[in-house]
């Protein structure tokens, strides 16, 4: 199975959503802390075009934040994206 990454940052309501919502599926997860990090938050911005956290990674293929991660498990396009890796 292919690493799952979560950027997060603390005292993020929905970076401990997506967190959680992995969890609770049994997913293994690397967290990622992005706080006072400009380096990697410049990184993430490159590599997934968004600013905002949590940034959650399946290998190298950005997933979204806490939103797109709900609707691409609600709909079963997130299973199929870890088959596919």
């Amino acid at each position: 199975m292919p690493q799952i990454t979560v950027y997060t940052r603390q005292l993020c309501g929905f970076c401990t959503a997506a967190i959680r919502a992995l969890n609770e599926e049994g997913y293994t997860i690397e967290k990622i802390e992005a706080d006072d990090n400009p380096c990697l938050r410049t990184e993430l911005v490159e590599r997934s075009g968004q600013s905002t956290l949590p940034q959650i990674f399946v290998g190298d293929q950005s997933v979204g934040g806490y939103q797109e991660l709900s609707i691409a498990m609600a709909d079963g396009s997130f299973a199929k994206l870890l088959e596919a890796n």
